[in-house]
C-alpha cells in the first residue's frame, strides 16, 4: 500500500466531491468509473463514503482509488474510519459527531507516527466552536439545504447561518466546507460563504456520461 505524508496545510477551494457507495449502487454506477470521471474535473478533494461497506471492502476500494487520485493530484479522504484511512495510506479522514474524537485520533497519530488531514462535520454553533478550538484541517457545516443523502439528516441551517459560521472559521484560519443539498443552481451562493462545497447527489444525477461535466461545472462555480 502507498503511504501518504500529509503536508502541513490543506488548500481547499471548490468542489469537495463525495463518492457515496449507496448513491452509486442506487444509480447502477461503478465506484472506480465514477471516481475517474470526477477526477477529470480536478476537484479540491475526493472522499469515499462507505456507510454500509465492511472495513475490508473499504480498504480494497481505497487501494484502487489512491493511485487514481495521486495521478490527478487530488487528495483522497475516508469518511468515518481513521483506522482504514491509516492502513490505506490516504491523505485524510472526515469525522462525524459520533466518530472518534479528534483529540483521541491525535493520540493514535502519536502511537503510529503517522498523520492525516482531518475534517470534522458540524451542524450548529456549539459544535463548530468546539471543532475550531481543536484545530482540524477543515470544518464542514450543514446541511445548508435539504438533503436525501443521509437517512436521518440534521436540521437545515440555510445560507445565513453558513455565512455566520464562515466568519468564525475565517477568524480561526480554518477552511469551511458547506454540506448538504448543494446543486449547480445553489453553488454560487455557497461559494461566497465557504471555501468549498461537498456534493453527492448532483454529481450522479445524469448517470455516468454526465459526471465529468457536472463535476467540472461545480468546481468552477464553487471556486469562483
Amino acid at each position: 500500500m502507498t503511504q501518504a505524508v500529509a503536508p502541513s496545510a490543506l488548500a481547499l477551494r471548490g468542489l469537495y466531491a463525495i463518492l457515496d457507495l449507496d448513491t452509486l449502487e442506487a444509480r447502477g454506477l461503478h465506484a472506480t468509473d465514477a471516481a475517474n470521471a470526477i477526477l477529470e474535473a480536478r476537484p479540491c478533494a475526493l472522499q469515499l463514503r462507505a456507510k454500509h461497506a465492511s472495513a475490508r471492502d473499504s480498504l480494497a476500494l481505497l487501494d484502487a482509488l489512491l493511485p487514481l487520485c495521486r495521478a490527478a493530484g487530488v487528495p483522497l479522504f475516508m469518511n468515518d474510519r481513521p483506522d482504514v484511512a491509516l492502513l490505506a495510506g490516504v491523505d485524510g479522514v472526515h469525522l462525524g459527531q459520533d466518530d472518534l474524537p479528534l483529540a483521541d485520533l491525535r493520540r493514535l497519530f502519536e502511537l503510529t507516527d503517522r498523520r492525516l488531514w482531518v475534517g470534522v462535520s458540524t451542524h450548529d454553533l456549539e459544535q463548530l466552536r468546539r471543532a475550531l478550538a481543536l484545530g482540524p484541517d477543515y470544518v464542514a457545516f450543514g446541511p445548508v439545504f435539504a438533503t436525501r443523502s443521509k437517512q436521518n439528516p440534521d436540521s437545515v441551517v440555510g445560507l445565513e447561518r453558513l455565512e455566520a459560521m464562515h466568519a468564525l472559521s475565517r477568524e480561526a484560519q480554518i477552511p469551511l466546507v458547506g454540506i448538504g443539498g448543494i446543486t449547480a443552481e445553489r453553488a454560487a451562493d455557497v461559494a461566497c460563504r465557504a471555501e468549498a462545497g461537498a456534493v453527492i447527489a448532483e454529481l450522479f444525477a445524469g448517470g455516468q456520461a454526465e459526471i465529468t461535466a457536472r463535476a467540472a461545472k461545480l468546481q468552477r462555480l464553487l471556486s469562483a
